[in-house]
């Protein structure tokens, strides 16, 4: 007997849930221990699952893309690029030979990959359950939902008839709310808000007590950085996943800054391709917004725009102040777009997987609390190169300069620009030790 009407859950309703998958417990065994129906714990995991893109050959999920040498399948005859290589056409939607190596496991009960034996190696799309994440995920999509008006139009002209006639005849907005609470269909703060918004007959000059209140001073860290999210317009999580579609997954590179302890001083900004996670590092000479865009026009200058825009047209970052300046990013000082910029969502650094894991082989080196003042860029180049040589399991027992192909000309022409080369097997260092001078 399930007893239904438990209200919305909570995050303890969804760390019972996690746990149970991880259990690989059946959804009515959930529901029996949380008083839901099963169909309710199946659309929350559906509804709030986590999703990552598949980490195919240049975005192709075919089982032979790698070997593939086709070319034509589109019919364009004065074409003899390699058509897996095509950025124009998918070859996907012509060849006749595509097979799709896309697993399904998700699409049935637990629609999950949690208790997947291959979770840690698979490079395909995939789905997690996290009751942190999905409970995040939740609180914003709610949050969202009560911004802006929710009243029609009808509702609206009743209550502004109601509250305009008692206010002129100077009832303040709380009695007027304590005696026909029952008869507004919004609360009270939102009555202020509609108010303040000019949605009202009458203004907040209307209200004697508000007019008396000195407007609240902000800092300018506060007006201007945090309350301020008009960079993130158009360039959400949400947005980037949308348009995941259109773009390939090894075009991605995700970005970060890397601090050493709370100082003013030095940083480091990160930069990670998902397509053969080779990890760039710069030494900023502090965390302005201003340093980040020199390394952008550093790159762009010296390897000419076209190059610039084939290495990194689209950049996953965080919110962090230093990337704010989106219009200075994604265009050059003539104006010209050369690459384009997402957001992640606040507190949400596992939409960036990569970037973030990587940053354990900096701690490494340079442990946490230790400043990143007395570094050069020659440390830092010679960290970024051991760090590139390490080989992992997740690329195969290969190093991210072994994954580098050898007709990536944009991608050699980078190293060259920052003095990238790998490192022999048994030199690789990764202690504290890499920098002193020998």
């Amino acid at each position: 007997m399930y007893h239904l009407g438990q209200g919305q859950m909570d995050l303890s309703d969804r760390i019972a849930i996690e746990i149970g998958i991880n259990r690989k417990d059946s959804f009515k065994k959930i529901a029996r221990l949380l008083n839901r129906h099963p169909s309710t714990i199946a659309s929350e995991i559906k509804t709030n699952r986590t999703y990552f893109v598949g980490e195919y050959y240049r975005g192709i999920d075919c089982q032979r893309a790698r070997q593939c040498k086709l070319t034509n399948v589109c019919g364009e005859r004065l074409c003899y690029s390699i058509c897996v290589k095509c950025k124009l056409e998918d070859c996907r939607e012509y060849c006749p030979e595509y097979k799709s190596m896309t697993c399904k496991e998700y699409v049935s009960p637990p629609y999950v990959c949690n208790n997947c034996s291959q979770r840690r190696v698979c490079h395909k799309e995939r789905y997690f359950y996290s009751a942190k994440h999905a409970d995040a995920l939740v609180k914003r999509r709610r949050s969202e939902s009560r911004i802006g008006l929710r009243l029609e139009s009808d509702e609206l002209k009743e209550l502004d008839r109601l509250i305009t006639g008692l206010v002129r005849k100077g009832q303040p907005l709380t009695h007027i709310y304590a005696t026909h609470e029952n008869d507004m269909p919004i609360c009270l703060r939102s009555l202020y808000n509609y108010v303040d918004s000019g949605e009202m007959t009458i203004k907040n000059i209307d209200l004697r007590r508000k007019t008396s209140y000195r407007p609240r001073k902000k800092g300018r860290a506060r007006s201007l950085g945090f309350m301020d999210q008009s960079f993130r317009e158009h360039r959400t999580y949400e947005d980037f996943l949308q348009n995941m579609k259109a773009i390939a997954d090894d075009e991605i590179v995700e970005m970060d800054t890397v601090k050493g302890v709370r100082e003013k001083g030095k940083r480091l900004l990160t930069m990670i391709f998902r397509r053969n996670s080779i990890m760039l590092l710069f030494l900023l000479p502090d965390g302005t917004a201003q340093s980040v865009i020199n390394i952008f026009n550093y790159l762009e200058t010296s390897l000419g725009l076209e190059v610039f825009y084939r290495l990194f047209p689209i950049f996953l970052t965080d919110n962090g102040a230093e990337f704010k300046k989106v219009g200075r990013l994604e265009l050059n000082e003539y104006l010209v777009s050369r690459t384009t910029v997402y957001y992640c969502d606040p507190m949400a650094s596992w939409q960036k997987p990569h970037i973030e894991k990587n940053h354990h082989y900096i701690r490494y080196a340079i442990p946490k609390g230790k400043s990143l003042n007395p570094y050069v860029d020659e440390d830092i180049t010679l960290l970024m190169n051991n760090i590139n040589s390490v080989k992992r399991p997740s690329l195969g027992n290969r190093s991210p300069y072994d994954m580098v192909e050898e007709d990536d000309v944009e991608m050699y022409e980078l190293m060259r620009l920052l003095k990238m080369h790998p490192i022999p097997p048994d030199e690789v260092h990764l202690t504290p030790a890499l920098f002193i001078k020998k």
